[in-house]
């Protein structure tokens, strides 16, 4: 199925150019809502917000950025607390505090994940206004971090920090469903932050441009393997055991491409087992040949923590961004505060 995403919307041309009426209608009903939402929307929070997100359609680092950046906040001395939709969770309530053993099927994969990366409260909620606003009157932090909220524009926000896969990039440039583009180009004018996923630091890791794009603050980021990690036992190893090992690779995210990669560059002998993103994967799943060892990332893993054999292993990876980018954020998140303090 990537295969096939990446040749219709990542490739030079736009085979599905004939569905541009339907591109076009995207674009019209997207920019309503964006109007729509901005007219509606309540007063300000009270504690800065800040968003990450994309506006292409799949994955392109956005929680590992997420992970990050709560990081830095914790060490600059605020309590940050991630705000996310659930994607692919059914909870019979909302708003849902999600720790690091809540079930995936009620938060969501991401959700979970986040919770066990970063040791932060998260808060699950479709209406990420109202989970917002529970995570403030439950005084879980003083500081919001929406994990993929882009275009979920009743949720006020103080800074917006938009994530690019830097291999793919705008793709045709074209919106859905001819192109990637949840939302068009231009919408990039109005955000803070353009962070690239994968790409060659500039000066810095300040990028002057990308893939087209131009904006004051552009910088590079790189995902490096961390530790790997058995999900049965919970036993650690370097990533460099993986050299020589042959593995099963299994990747229900967006970019699973980049997940192999990543294995393989770390001399891992790998055999590609992609699955739909969010995919709820089943004990049988996962299974492997003698000698092999089967692994995953921490955003599956979650998933699969109940059936797990001693052959399975995460590769926990860690978000890598240039000092000066994260001078730059805590910088503006400081003014942000000054001005909603009485």
């Amino acid at each position: 199925m990537t295969s096939v995403v990446d040749k219709l919307w990542y490739g030079k041309g736009r085979p599905l150019r004939f569905l541009m009426p339907l591109a076009w209608l995207y674009k019209n009903i997207a920019e309503s809502r964006r109007r729509q939402a901005w007219k509606a929307k309540n007063e300000p929070l009270p504690v800065p917000v800040i968003v990450v997100g994309n506006i292409t359609a799949g994955g392109t680092g956005k929680s590992p950025l997420t992970a990050w950046l709560v990081g830095q906040l914790k060490d600059a001395g605020w309590r940050p607390v991630i705000v996310s939709r659930g994607y692919g969770g059914k909870s019979s309530e909302y708003p849902l505090l999600v720790s690091a053993e809540t079930d995936p099927s009620d938060a969501g994969d991401e959700p979970v994940m986040l919770a066990q990366a970063t040791g932060c409260p998260v808060v699950v909620d479709p209406q990420r206004r109202r989970g917002a606003s529970w995570a403030l009157a439950h005084e879980l932090g003083d500081i919001l971090v929406c994990d993929d909220g882009l275009q979920h524009y009743r949720l006020p926000r103080d800074l917006e920090l938009a994530v690019f896969d830097g291999a793919r990039g705008i793709g045709n440039g074209a919106t859905i469903p001819v192109g990637p583009l949840r939302e068009p180009v231009s919408r990039l004018s109005s955000v803070d932050y353009i962070v690239v996923n994968g790409v060659e630091n500039g000066s810095g890791g300040h990028l002057k441009n990308f893939d087209g794009i131009e904006h004051p603050r552009i910088y590079s980021m790189t995902l490096e393997p961390a530790s790997l990690i058995n999900l049965k036992t919970g036993e650690r190893r370097s990533p460099g055991d993986l050299c020589g090992q042959r593995v099963r690779a299994i990747a229900g995210i967006g970019n699973p491409g980049r997940f192999f990669d990543t294995l393989r560059n770390l001399g891992a002998r790998v055999t590609e087992a992609p699955f739909p993103d969010h995919h709820q994967f089943k004990a049988g799943e996962l299974e492997t040949g003698k000698n092999e060892w089967v692994v995953m990332t921490a955003k599956d893993a979650v998933k699969c923590r109940r059936f797990a054999s001693r052959n399975v292993w995460v590769l926990a990876v860690q978000a890598r961004l240039p000092e000066e980018f994260s001078e730059s954020v805590l910088s503006t998140i400081r003014e942000c505060s000054k001005q909603l303090t009485p």
